[in-house]
């Protein structure tokens, strides 16, 4: 049984203690396909490390979170545009609207979104969306700019089963899911339930959002098989099923 973590922070200092453990463990437990998103260009270094160690399972994605765009998020665009001509990734991410904690630069945001967009169609590259208080102006953005061949996924989606139903019909997109749908009352079992298991790939978004029984704590790859679990209990299928479905769906987004 493979299974495919879509969204891991390896590189985050919070793993700075037993990084090279954690990884060994998930690929022991059968997560052995680790996809790594970029957050801002002080990440980078981190990132390259751990697929120079890990280059069987790790992946590398380069982008600018929404959080860390700022007055200078054009510079760090020029950046991300300079790696891209330098060496391979596997998506540009994560990307997009976060309206939760601040928005201040909200102007700058969907430039740099819509920028982000336009950089993984040009070097023909699926993309990573980060959306948090913000679905009808992510949703606006991707209408504009979304092509037909464009490939995405929709990282730590928390919308409604008719958000997910929206999203599915708008293009080649796949829902990103993650611990959230351990939680109880977190809703996120009715969007399961909804879609078609065709649509969703597996996340665990380490080190945050760790599922039940390991709620509130680090979280880490090998804790996606609790998350591939759920979905199978949901959707009364095997864990096995999920496994091969959702890891195929990976390889149709990244191509790997």
């Amino acid at each position: 049984m493979i299974l495919t973590d879509t969204h891991t922070h390896l590189y985050s200092k919070e793993f700075d203690d037993d990084r090279t453990m954690l990884i060994e463990k998930a690929i022991q437990s059968g997560v052995s396909r680790l996809f790594i998103p970029n957050v801002d260009t002080e990440s980078i270094p981190g990132l390259f490390q751990v697929v120079k160690q890990f280059p069987e399972n790790c992946f590398p994605m380069i982008g600018l979170h929404p959080c860390s765009v700022n007055a200078r998020y054009q510079q760090e665009l020029q950046v991300m545009d300079y790696w891209l001509t330098k060496r391979s990734f596997v998506a540009i991410g994560e990307i997009g609207i976060d309206l939760y904690w601040d928005k201040t630069y909200m102007t700058q945001q969907l430039d740099a979104f819509r920028m982000q967009i336009q950089l993984a169609q040009k070097h023909h590259l699926p993309y990573i969306i980060h959306c948090r208080n913000a679905f009808s102006e992510v949703m606006q953005v991707i209408r504009q700019h979304h092509n037909f061949c464009s490939r995405a996924i929709f990282h730590c989606f928390s919308g409604s089963p008719s958000q997910a139903q929206e999203v599915v019909e708008a293009g080649n997109f796949k829902l990103g899911i993650g611990g959230v749908v351990t939680f109880k009352n977190s809703g996120l079992d009715k969007v399961v339930e909804a879609i078609d298991l065709k649509h969703l790939v597996l996340e665990t978004d380490a080190p945050y959002l760790a599922p039940i029984p390991h709620r509130g704590k680090r979280n880490e790859p090998a804790y996606l098989l609790l998350i591939a679990q759920k979905i199978a209990e949901i959707k009364n299928i095997s864990v096995e099923e999920v496994a091969a479905v959702t890891t195929q769906n990976s390889i149709d987004v990244f191509g790997i």
